[in-house]
């Protein structure tokens, strides 16, 4: 069993694209994604697992680590929610997207960092540590940025309601979090047990996630203009490129900097696609930029944590 779950973790940027492929083919596979039990949306239950998950991987000392690293913690975290929005911004101005797709790229760029940000630091070379603490901190503090610099940045343009998307920040991610976190406090031995497999059913439950949204907006991605699959990527680059600057800039080491870059470049793109589900109903096509962010960020960042590992 623990050898699945490592292979599942090991071939996650496979995966994903294997499940995208039946989803995109036979979108009823994944349906279930995107339904209720007792009135309570599945696809809010399988985000809240993986962060959850998370949560049984940390310590205190993760946060603690704000005052031993402030320098890189504060670089990180402020590349996250000011470089990261701006970006998306930018892109979806300069690209002139239609409200749905702005709304969703937004979204993209105002979540935290993803989970799957420290395996790829670990792959890469970079500091775990690090990678760990700002994926936390960022998540944390998720609640209140995400919807004040989604306000701010298409408040005027796009009604939605800020107070909402906090309750379900704090829903599906902090009450998550802070569990897990807490289980790790009090039961350290049994959650040290769990990491052979808690990073491979992350993994898995990521891929479910990606492939129900993508499945249920088949037709929307299918019709969308391809400008939206450039933008992406061009998001993406930009992101990490601008990571390495700022951890250039301020005097970092080769793990630090690698580290920063990584971070800034992965979005934890299922609560995007969740968020744009959930407060923009009228808008379709908003849950297309995250899903294909995240296809795109697995692939692209295994590629990358092998090249970072063997020349940088």
């Amino acid at each position: 069993m623990k050898r699945i779950f490592k292979a599942i973790e090991n071939y996650y940027f496979i995966i994903i694209i294997l499940f995208v492929v039946i989803s995109l083919i036979y979108p009823i596979t994944f349906e279930w994604v995107l339904s209720k039990v007792n009135g309570v949306n599945v696809i809010n239950l399988l985000l809240s697992l993986v962060i959850f998950t998370m949560g049984t991987t940390l310590k205190f000392d993760n946060f603690v680590n704000v005052f031993k690293h402030p320098r890189e913690i504060a670089v990180g975290i402020s590349a996250q929610y000011i470089i990261m929005p701006l970006l998306a911004f930018v892109l979806a101005s300069a690209f002139s997207l239609d409200a749905a797709l702005t709304v969703g790229l937004i979204l993209v760029g105002t979540v935290p960092g993803g989970t799957a940000s420290d395996v790829i630091t670990f792959l890469a070379g970079g500091d775990v540590a690090l990678s760990v603490s700002l994926t936390a901190i960022s998540t944390v503090i998720s609640p209140i940025l995400t919807p004040v610099i989604t306000l701010l940045l298409i408040g005027n343009q796009i009604h939605f309601n800020p107070v909402e998307m906090f309750i379900s920040i704090i829903q599906i991610v902090l009450i998550p979090i802070t569990l897990g976190l807490l289980l790790n406090y009090k039961f350290p031995s049994f959650c040290d047990k769990l990491k052979d497999y808690l990073p491979g059913l992350s993994s898995l439950v990521v891929c479910i996630i990606v492939a129900g949204v993508i499945g249920a907006n088949k037709q929307a991605i299918l019709t969308s203009s391809g400008i939206i699959i450039v933008v992406i990527i061009l998001q993406y680059f930009a992101g990490m490129l601008l990571g390495f600057i700022a951890g250039y800039l301020t005097g970092m080491k080769r793990k630090q900097i690698i580290t920063v870059a990584i971070e800034l470049a992965f979005q934890n793109s299922g609560l995007s696609t969740n968020l744009a589900k959930i407060h923009f109903p009228s808008l379709a096509q908003a849950t297309v930029p995250g899903a294909l962010y995240s296809v795109w960020q697995n692939l692209a960042g295994s590629i990358f944590a092998y090249v970072f590992k063997k020349y940088y």
